[in-house]
């Protein structure tokens, strides 16, 4: 069996490694909650009584902390009780000291959220509170990069600064997407009018359309930092790359992503790298462009201070503002969900 030292090194671990909403943390904290409040209601050993009931739990409770749920797939939520992350051996020794110090592995838990939500509401208030003047987009980026706490978050970041840009820029553009169906097309239209109104909304008196040209984000991005972030209602789909790039990685830029033109935002160091793996791989065609965040900062700072400042600043950072509160919505006070648990009584040395 392993001992308390080992369980709380694996827990650790676990933390370190979590992103900044802390999903598996937490449920592993409601395992132990459940364990401890609700005696013989579960058997930490047997794995198969809490794998799916957990889920539940820990979804009840990020809902009220963070606003959302977990939406991994469910293997890689079930990676949680993996031999080299928290298999039931662990989750036993964790429960028995749980218990013994009637629920300090739980506050242990939730104190290193509350810790990494503090730190986010610091990095996050920069931007928040931010003006025209004063905001400094590779400050903002670095503040996740340099702080080990929230360096798990980066990739949200990365995606909501870059987002926040392009749609102010195509927004201020008044871009506008156009389809429409070729005039010697008319059969094959009427044969198939059910579907071109239902899918493209045209139809014989009207085989052209216009429209506000859009960017989205897919809103999900995986651990392994692969698929598609955002894509665009004129064409290319968005790739945004704050790791470096390896050969498999690179594969997967491509072969995730079904568009003929896509646009990859990266690191500086990264382009040349980026560039040389996908002409090996014969997909460079493939690639509309590779954006930089040199490129990243010179347009910051000339939508905030250029010439168009006075229509563009406010804009954009009201944008970003937007994005951090629907992708971070809890970074103030603790909720009553935890406060009604006193964890703050709790005292255990090892734990604290």
């Amino acid at each position: 069996m392993p001992t308390r030292e080992q369980a709380k090194q694996a827990l650790d671990t676990l933390i370190r490694k979590s992103r900044v909403h802390l999903y598996k943390p937490i449920q592993i904290a409601e395992i132990l909650y459940h364990a401890r409040t609700k005696p013989g209601s579960i058997d930490l050993a047997s794995l198969e009584d809490y794998r799916n009931k957990s889920k539940k739990w820990r979804n009840d409770v990020s809902l009220v902390l963070l606003g959302r749920i977990c939406t991994s797939s469910a293997r890689f939520q079930d990676d949680l009780f993996n031999e080299n992350a928290i298999p039931p051996a662990i989750l036993v020794e964790l429960g028995k000291e749980n218990i013994r110090t009637n629920g300090a592995v739980e506050a242990y838990i939730y104190s290193k959220f509350t810790n990494k939500h503090s730190q986010l509401s610091n990095a996050l208030g920069y931007a928040l509170q931010a003006t025209n003047e004063n905001f400094d987009v590779k400050f903002f980026i670095d503040s996740f990069r340099h702080e080990a706490g929230l360096r798990r978050s980066i990739d949200k970041i990365y995606e909501i600064v870059v987002y926040a840009l392009f749609a102010t820029l195509v927004s201020a553009l008044e871009l506008q997407v156009e389809i429409s169906i070729s005039a010697d097309k008319t059969e094959l239209l009427d044969e198939f009018s059910d579907f071109a109104k239902m899918i493209m909304c045209l139809d014989v008196e009207n085989m052209a359309k216009t429209q506000n040209a859009r960017v989205y984000r897919v809103g999900v991005t995986n651990a392994a930092d692969r698929g598609l972030d955002m894509y665009s209602n004129w064409g290319p789909a968005i790739q945004i790359k704050h790791l470096s790039l390896n050969e498999e990685m690179a594969e997967d830029i491509v072969g995730s992503v079904a568009s003929d033109k896509i646009v990859i935002v990266c690191k500086d160091a990264d382009e040349r790298i980026i560039v040389s793996l996908l002409n090996q791989l014969g997909w460079r065609g493939r690639i509309q462009s590779v954006v930089t965040e040199s490129d990243l900062q010179n347009w910051y700072e000339k939508a905030l201070r250029g010439v168009y400042a006075d229509s563009l600043g406010r804009e954009l950072l009201s944008c970003l503002c937007a994005e951090i509160a629907n992708e971070f919505p809890s970074v103030g006070d603790i909720p009553e969900v935890l406060k009604g648990r006193n964890y703050e009584k709790i005292k255990a040395r090892f734990w604290e």
